[in-house]
C-alpha cells in the first residue's frame, strides 16, 4: 500500500466538533453522495435487523434510514460528540410526533472512532458510511467493520479519491511543498485493504462531480466550514502568511472557466460483505461449526 500523510485523529475530531453547528448549510456534496448510496441499496435485498450509520455527522440520514428499513434499529457513531448532539436534536425533528409511534426505534448514539469502533463483534447486519472513511487508515477501519458485521452483513459507503481538490492543491503547490490539501487512498488501495480485511465479493466504482465557487477564499470557507480543512499530520504549523495566501488565490485562476472556479471531488462508492467464519478442523479430521451456523429442520423435512 503505497505512503500517506495520515489525517490526526485529535485535529479530525475537533475539526468536525467546531463544524457541528453550520455543517448542514455547507454540505451539499455530502447530501448527493449520501442520497445515492440510499439509491444503490434500494437494489440490494438484505433486510438488516440492526443498522450502523458510520460517521453520522449531524444525523441527516438517520431518518432516510428508518424510512428505507422501518424494521431496523439504528445505531449512529460519529468521532465528534458535538455532531451526535446535532444527530439527535435533527432525528427528534425529523421524525416529529411519529417517535411517540408504538414500534418506533430509538436510535443508539455512541461517539467513536471507525478504526476502533465501541461495539461488540459480530453485532450489526449493514454498515451505511457516507463520506467519513476518507478519515481513516483504510486497513484498520475495514479490518473493524469485519469484526462487527454479522457473517453476511453488508458494508456500503462512498469515500474520496486522490484527485479531490487537485485544483486546490495544485494551486498551494507553487506556494510550498507543504500538504495544505488533505491526501487520501486510491481505489486500488481501498480494494486491496478490503480484501485483506476479509470483506468478499467488493465491487467499487468512481464518479467525478464538480462544484463551483466565486473566489478560492469561498472554497477555503466552505471546507473549514465542513470541518474538511487540512488534517494531514504533515501539513505546515501556524497561520499561512498573507503573501502565500495572495499567491495561491492568483494560481487557482488558472482553472477558471465560464467566470467561475470549479472544485473537483473523486467519491468513491463501495460495497462489501463480511465473510462467514472459516470452519476450523482439528487434527483428527473433524470439523468444529459454531452452534450460531446449525438450524433445525421441522418434523416435515
Amino acid at each position: 500500500m503505497s505512503i500517506k500523510y495520515t489525517p490526526n485523529k485529535h485535529h479530525v475530531a475537533q475539526s468536525f466538533a467546531d463544524a457541528a453547528q453550520q455543517y448542514d448549510d455547507v454540505a451539499i456534496l455530502q447530501r448527493q453522495t449520501a442520497d445515492e448510496l440510499l439509491e444503490r441499496l434500494s437494489f440490494v435485498t438484505l433486510q438488516p435487523n440492526i443498522i450502523l450509520d458510520l460517521g453520522a455527522g449531524t444525523g441527516r440520514n438517520l431518518s432516510l434510514l428508518a424510512q428505507h428499513y422501518p424494521d431496523a434499529a439504528l445505531i449512529a457513531v460519529d468521532i465528534a460528540p458535538a455532531m451526535l448532539k446535532q444527530a439527535q436534536r435533527r432525528y427528534k425533528q425529523d421524525l416529529g410526533l411519529k417517535r411517540w409511534l408504538p414500534g418506533q426505534h430509538k436510535v443508539r448514539f455512541l461517539a467513536g472512532d471507525a478504526e476502533s469502533l465501541p461495539l461488540a463483534d459480530n453485532s450489526v447486519d449493514m454498515i451505511y458510511a457516507n463520506l467519513s472513511l476518507q478519515w481513516c487508515e483504510p486497513q484498520k477501519c475495514f479490518a473493524e467493520i469485519q469484526r462487527v458485521l454479522r457473517p453476511g452483513g453488508l458494508l456500503s459507503f462512498t469515500t474520496l479519491g486522490p484527485d479531490t481538490l487537485h485544483e486546490l492543491r495544485q494551486s498551494w503547490a507553487a506556494v510550498d511543498d507543504y500538504p495544505h490539501v488533505n491526501i487520501f487512498y486510491d481505489m486500488h488501495d481501498i480494494g486491496e485493504a478490503m480484501m485483506n480485511s476479509g470483506l468478499t465479493e467488493p465491487v467499487l466504482d468512481v464518479e467525478r462531480m464538480t462544484l463551483t465557487y466565486d473566489t478560492a477564499m469561498a472554497l477555503m470557507k466552505d471546507l473549514k466550514e465542513l470541518g474538511a480543512h487540512n488534517v494531514n499530520s504533515g501539513r505546515r504549523r501556524g497561520l499561512t502568511g498573507k503573501h502565500a495566501l495572495q499567491k495561491m488565490i492568483a494560481s487557482y485562476e488558472q482553472f477558471r472557466q465560464q467566470g467561475v472556479l470549479p472544485a473537483s471531488y473523486e467519491v468513491v462508492y463501495g460495497h462489501a460483505w463480511c465473510s462467514e467464519p472459516a470452519q476450523q478442523q482439528s487434527s483428527d479430521g473433524t470439523i468444529k461449526v459454531p452452534v450460531s451456523q446449525i438450524s433445525r429442520r421441522s418434523a416435515s423435512e
